[in-house]
C-alpha cells in the first residue's frame, strides 16, 4: 500500500481518468467503493474537485485552434477584467500565474484567424488589460 493517503490516491486516481467509475477509482486507491463515494462527495463539496474535463488534443481537433494566452491586468481592474474574462465563452479555462503574466487564459477559436480577433477585438477591448501574448498550441506530447 502507498504512502499517500487515502484523497491523495483517490485524487491521482480521477486525474489519471475522471471518467473511472467508483469500482475502478477503488481498485487503484485500495478501498471500497462507498469510501471513494465518501470521499468524492466530500472533496466535490468542499470545492477540491471543481469540475471534470477531457484532455484535447489540438492537433487532432478539425475545427479548433487552441491558444494559452498570457494576460497583463492593470492592479485596479483586476477583478472586473477576470469576471469579464471569465465570462467570454471563447475563454476554455483561466488560471492565475506567477510567470511572465498575471493570468493565463486557454482560447479556443475554429481556426488562427479566429482566436486572433477573439484576442485583438475581446480579451484586448477588456478594461485594465494591457497586454495578451499568445501560445498556439500544436502538438500534445502527454
Amino acid at each position: 500500500m502507498s504512502v499517500d493517503t487515502t484523497e491523495e490516491r483517490i485524487l491521482s486516481a480521477l486525474e489519471e481518468d475522471a471518467q473511472a467509475s467508483y469500482a475502478e477509482i477503488a481498485d487503484r486507491a485500495g478501498v471500497s467503493k462507498p469510501t471513494v463515494r465518501k470521499y468524492i462527495d466530500k472533496l466535490e463539496s468542499d470545492g477540491v474537485i471543481v469540475g471534470y474535463s477531457a484532455d484535447i488534443d489540438p492537433k487532432k481537433l478539425s475545427s479548433k485552434t487552441i491558444a494559452m494566452v498570457g494576460i497583463d491586468v492593470e492592479s485596479e481592474d483586476y477583478v472586473g477584467a477576470t469576471r469579464e474574462l471569465k465570462n467570454l465563452p471563447e475563454v476554455e479555462s483561466l488560471h492565475t500565474s506567477s510567470g511572465d503574466h498575471m493570468l493565463m487564459a486557454e482560447v479556443r477559436g475554429s481556426d488562427g484567424n479566429a482566436v486572433g480577433n477573439v484576442i485583438s477585438e475581446k480579451i484586448l477591448g477588456i478594461d485594465g488589460v494591457t497586454a495578451a501574448h499568445p501560445s498556439f498550441l500544436q502538438e500534445r506530447l502527454k
